[in-house]
């Protein structure tokens, strides 16, 4: 049976206003999915080209600009395993050519790829692949380290070890990133913020991207525990704010692994529902690392699964509205130009 959220409609149950609709936005984080197409009445879950991020985008926000991160899309299917991420990013060129075609509507200026960072100096050539194949778009590389021992917490699709972020092999990887001046995305849970932040000191030189608020998990285990875990994510946060070459990303807490359960409910969360439940996870996060060192993000469609995204950017402008306009600026703007170096 399908779960509410995938129900046809469904997202578009709750309808806001938009808020201060000229600010210009740079969403720093959605992907593409070319399928599976899922049963009549059912949502195309796996299904987001850039007709449905156009769709999005073009829902009430000024989003001028859009980076793509990796999800395992289109990869090589024959060829040398280690070069095989590369389709990827040849795969999102040909989608952000196509958007070239509409300069009205946002473009994707940007692309975060994946390449095995266990492959350590070796990953060099891969890296070179994807600047070649990016054709000035490829920014960097995401190699997730979600992992928990517990069967019920889904693990990165990049099938880290436990303790991926210490790894010897893996470390020289992102040394060879570090030394092409490109960045490197996270993805992982909670208690892995410590490994990353010990990561962050041993290579002050790279540019650090710590996404999803570093995935506090609300499911199996975790389950009833949000207090005890938010307690421990502030310490955790301020020890890796203090790595001034980590950025973070403000979003992707509507998943369904955190456990706030939206997906589930007969209506998606408003902007309201954001604010009340997980405004703290933004302040604190702003407080620690300052706008100039954080932006907002979409993380769609993922994030789909639980709020529409003209709610989840209404959510964002009501947490900062009364941040000063260079602030303000930074947060939806600014951090994800310099950082990804998006200027035209």
């Amino acid at each position: 049976m399908a779960k509410i959220h995938e129900i046809e409609g469904w997202i578009d149950r709750v309808k806001e206003d938009v808020i201060d609709p000229e600010r210009s936005i740079i969403d720093p984080h959605h992907h593409l999915w070319k399928g599976p197409i899922n049963p009549t009445g059912i949502k195309e879950s796996y299904r987001y080209m850039l007709e449905d991020l156009w769709r999005d985008t073009s829902s009430g926000h000024n989003i001028e600009k859009t980076v793509f991160i990796d999800c395992g899309q289109e990869y090589y299917s024959s060829g040398t395993e280690k070069f095989k991420p590369v389709g990827e990013t040849e795969f999102v060129v040909g989608i952000a050519k196509e958007a070239e075609r509409d300069k009205s509507k946002a473009q994707i200026a940007g692309i975060i790829g994946h390449a095995n960072m266990m492959l350590g100096a070796s990953v060099k050539e891969v890296l070179e692949l994807h600047i070649e194949k990016g054709e000035g778009l490829f920014r960097g590389i995401r190699h997730a380290g979600g992992w928990d021992e517990d069967e019920r917490v889904k693990n990165a699709h990049s099938h880290p070890t436990p303790h991926i972020y210490l790894e010897e092999d893996f470390q020289l990887g992102l040394q060879e990133l570090s030394s092409m001046n490109l960045v490197f995305d996270t993805w992982h849970y909670h208690n892995q913020i410590t490994d990353l932040t010990k990561l962050a000191k041993n290579l002050p030189n790279l540019i650090i991207v710590h996404d999803h608020f570093g995935g506090p998990l609300g499911i199996g285990p975790y389950k009833g525990k949000r207090e005890e875990i938010f307690k421990q994510w502030k310490e955790d946060i301020y020890e890796l704010s203090q790595c001034k070459n980590v950025y973070a990303k403000l979003g992707g807490l509507a998943m369904p692994v955190n456990g706030w359960a939206w997906h589930k409910n007969e209506y998606p969360a408003s902007s309201d529902d954001i604010i009340t439940e997980q405004s703290r996870y933004y302040l604190h996060t702003i407080d620690c690392f300052g706008s100039q060192r954080c932006m907002f993000e979409s993380n769609f469609p993922v994030d789909k699964q639980s709020v529409s995204y003209h709610v989840i950017w209404n959510a964002y402008k009501k947490l900062v509205q009364d941040f000063d306009e260079q602030d303000k600026h930074n947060l939806f703007y600014g951090t994800a130009e310099k950082v990804y170096k998006l200027t035209s």
